[in-house]
């Protein structure tokens, strides 16, 4: 079963976010669950938390069809120990807030070194933060997801993927999303079908799909290997179209929130209907 949705606004609450990725023909949707801007957010209203899970029940949404997305200000690998501690503390507020909401997925931006501290350093604190999260929460993964590799980010190399989740304790309990986007700029060609395929072998070798919880599909305006994060629209930027295609058709990729983060939210409903258009022609 193919689940494939957007990362709608939850705007008016968190609630609203489900009618949302209803109106645009999804069966899956990512959302914030707080202002993903910000440090600190008032607590889930217990109405909210209510109208939130009923919503869900109502349109037909299990909690592996929803991939939450936590705030883009925190580094869980951070070399400095009054920053580490401000995003661990947010990242656990973050996992709490799934957990009373009945979710059971996070994704995650690893971290940065800052150029402080070596690759290696930063990815075992990443792993330390995951390891403490953890600790204090129960029934939510935490999705590490692939980045572009800007700047000093780290998780732009499965190996970098992999090597944190060595180090996760609870290995139940971390997982990846792939961002298309984001591994095309950092080296992986999604072009064609024959290099996606390759691509997605190189995962299963060096990660494992046991760990794939979830997918970013966008098209990329920045090149093959350029390490720059500019998101595009399906078949409008440099991955092109096949390479969707054969994402959509590889039976390896099952039952998972496959997401937009795509640039023009008005034709959602469009890329969506396009890509199980897709999956069906596979008999997917």
């Amino acid at each position: 079963m193919h689940y494939i949705g957007a990362h709608v606004s939850a705007a008016g609450g968190v609630d609203q976010a489900v009618k949302r990725a209803v109106d645009i023909g999804a069966n899956a949707f990512a959302l914030f669950t707080k202002n993903q801007r910000q440090w600190k957010a008032k607590p889930l209203d217990d109405k909210v938390i209510a109208a939130f899970k009923t919503a869900c029940q109502h349109y037909g949404f299990e909690p592996g069809q929803i991939l939450p997305h936590d705030s883009y200000l925190i580094n869980l690998g951070h070399p400095e120990a009054e920053g580490l501690a401000k995003s661990r503390a947010a990242f656990l507020d973050e996992m709490q807030r799934c957990e009373q909401l009945g979710l059971t997925l996070l994704n995650f931006h690893p971290g940065s070194h800052l150029r402080r501290i070596s690759e290696s350093e930063c990815l075992k604190i990443i792993a330390e933060s995951i390891n403490e999260a953890l600790s204090q929460t129960r029934g939510v993964t935490a999705v590490i997801e692939n980045t572009a590799g800007q700047g000093s980010n780290l998780g732009y190399r499965f190996e970098q993927l992999a090597e944190i989740i060595e180090q996760v304790d609870d290995k139940s309990r971390v997982g990846v999303c792939i961002d298309t986007c984001h591994a095309f700029a950092g080296g992986y060609d999604l072009r064609t079908d024959a290099s996606t395929r390759a691509v997605l072998d190189e995962f299963e070798a060096v990660v494992g799909f046991d760990y794939l919880r979830g997918m970013h599909l966008n098209d990329a305006k920045s090149t093959l290997g350029s390490r720059v994060d500019r998101h595009h629209s399906l078949g409008e930027g440099n991955i092109g179209s096949e390479g969707f295609t054969t994402l959509m058709q590889d039976r390896r990729i099952d039952g998972i929130p496959m997401i937009l983060e795509t640039v023009e939210p008005a034709i959602w409903d469009q890329e969506i209907a396009w890509l199980r258009a897709q999956a069906n022609a596979a008999g997917n």
